[in-house]
């Protein structure tokens, strides 16, 4: 597996879209001064401004990239995907969920505020993700209604709420490699495909690319995922931002703990690779996701 020296032009690229990320949703948050609720909006700027690696803004540029666009016209669904991943990490953190006191390095929304604060800070961050799609940028009506429609679909009973329903069911459940890949594909794996579709849609893809973008998609985030369970175990809480042995503590299944560590770094590489293939016939256009396929399974954090 390559390291992470070797990722050096791509760090550069990340690290630009990351700020470029971060800036745009400090802009997109209400501001605390005028907030009809000046304590709720500090929460959400609080989780939402608290780094991280931003991958999923990340791959709706690289998604609108691959198509051919400039990086504008993908600002506004990489602001809100990044919203609605935060807010899943402040109810994954919760007590009734993981009951973590760590992310991002920093406490999570809950113990900085309280749990009435985060819940609502995560509602919160939610609702104004499609209310920036339905009204912020320049974007066809029917654009409009398809990046819509993609993260919703993404995040609610049929992607990411559903994976986590079956995380909770799993927690000491006897459960097989099939139902791991299920949970993660949905728990994980739609909101990253998501991401590239929505850059896809704000560059008006063609059906190919949009093809194209939705396998490899499908491969980096089952990949991410196996990663983030190996990293659980051998990851250093400080590198991580979060608490390291979490899943141990939680009785989740993980790849680690149902085919050992060296069958889930073969896996990620498998998976890596069948991402890359997909985008094989794209040449250049297809440079920056295919090193980003590598760089997800070879990440120290």
């Amino acid at each position: 597996m390559p390291s992470a020296t070797d990722f050096s032009a791509l760090n550069e690229l990340l690290s630009q879209l990351q700020q470029r990320s971060a800036s745009l949703i400090q802009q997109k948050l209400p501001p605390v001064a005028s907030s009809a609720a000046p304590r709720l909006t500090e929460a959400m700027h609080y989780a939402a401004l608290a780094g991280g690696k931003r991958i999923r803004p990340i791959l709706v540029y690289a998604g609108a990239m691959f198509c051919n666009a400039e990086i504008t016209e993908a600002d506004i669904p990489a602001v809100a995907i990044e919203l609605v991943h935060t807010y899943s990490l402040i109810h994954d953190d919760l007590p009734a969920m993981d009951n973590d006191n760590l992310r991002r390095g920093k406490p999570t929304c809950h113990i900085a505020f309280d749990e009435a604060t985060a819940i609502l800070a995560g509602d919160t961050l939610h609702t104004l993700a499609f209310d920036l799609l339905a009204s912020a940028g320049n974007y066809s009506a029917e654009q409009r209604v398809a990046m819509i429609q993609t993260l919703s679909q993404a995040a609610g009973v049929s992607g990411m709420a559903a994976g986590q329903m079956l995380d909770i069911q799993g927690e000491d459940l006897n459960a097989n490699i099939a139902w791991l890949e299920n949970m993660h594909y949905l728990k994980t794996g739609r909101l990253i495909t998501a991401a590239l579709e929505l850059g896809a849609i704000a560059a008006n893809a063609n059906p190919e690319q949009r093809r194209a973008l939705k396998v490899y998609g499908d491969n980096i985030g089952l990949a991410f995922q196996i990663r983030d369970d190996m990293l659980d175990i051998i990851g250093a809480t400080e590198e991580l931002g979060k608490t390291q042995g979490s899943d141990e503590r939680h009785n989740k299944t993980t790849f680690p703990g149902l085919i050992g560590l060296g069958a889930s770094e073969s896996r990620a590489k498998q998976l890596c690779l069948e991402a890359q293939e997909a985008l094989s016939d794209f040449g250049d256009n297809a440079n920056t996701l295919q090193q980003l396929a590598s760089y997800i399974i070879a990440r120290t954090h």
